[in-house]
């Protein structure tokens, strides 16, 4: 009888710490996406995307990919659209050199574009491609660009499709 209750409650405190452990992780991984969110709210010079500003969108494998923040170009060097730590990064030129530009060729052996994907292979570099230049001005620039990704260190490929940004010039 002794014997019993010592395993009835060696079940129960068992069960106890399960139950702990899992609630410990679900909390544990609720403060991560808080953090991540947060981080990305307060990065110093993020600037949030909107329809009439810094915007850029793609279709990642015929799937739609919008970011939700851009690193500001002039001090990124490059134009870095970010959306849940997820980025796409294209070649930036200051104001003047993008109104002498109409097209210029992504990959190996061109300039550089690449991805940072929250995927098993996180980063991705543009083999071939392109990115035109649809419209510069004294305030913005906008444009349209694909290519196709080979993963690091892998023999992966994807395809960046309907690629569209804007960036705005201070």
């Amino acid at each position: 009888m002794k014997g019993n209750k010592t395993m009835a409650l060696l079940i129960l405190a068992i069960s106890a710490l399960i139950s702990c452990k899992s609630k410990t992780q679900n909390d544990a991984e609720k403060l991560a996406e808080g953090i991540i969110k947060t981080r990305t709210a307060n990065t110093p010079g993020g600037i949030p995307t909107t329809s009439a500003g810094f915007s850029m969108t793609a279709k990642i494998d015929g799937k739609i990919w919008s970011a939700t923040s851009f690193m500001p170009p002039e001090r990124a060097g490059l134009i870095v659209g970010e959306s849940d730590g997820e980025t796409i990064s294209l070649p930036y030129y200051d104001k003047k050199n993008f109104l002498a530009l109409t097209k210029k060729k992504l990959g190996e052996g061109h300039e550089l574009a690449e991805m940072h994907l929250n995927d098993d292979v996180s980063l991705w570099t543009a083999s071939k491609g392109e990115m035109e230049l649809t419209k510069v001005d004294d305030n913005l620039a906008e444009g349209k660009f694909y290519f196709t990704a080979k993963g690091f260190q892998s023999d992966k490929t994807i395809e960046v499709t309907d690629g569209f940004f804007r960036i705005l010039f201070k």
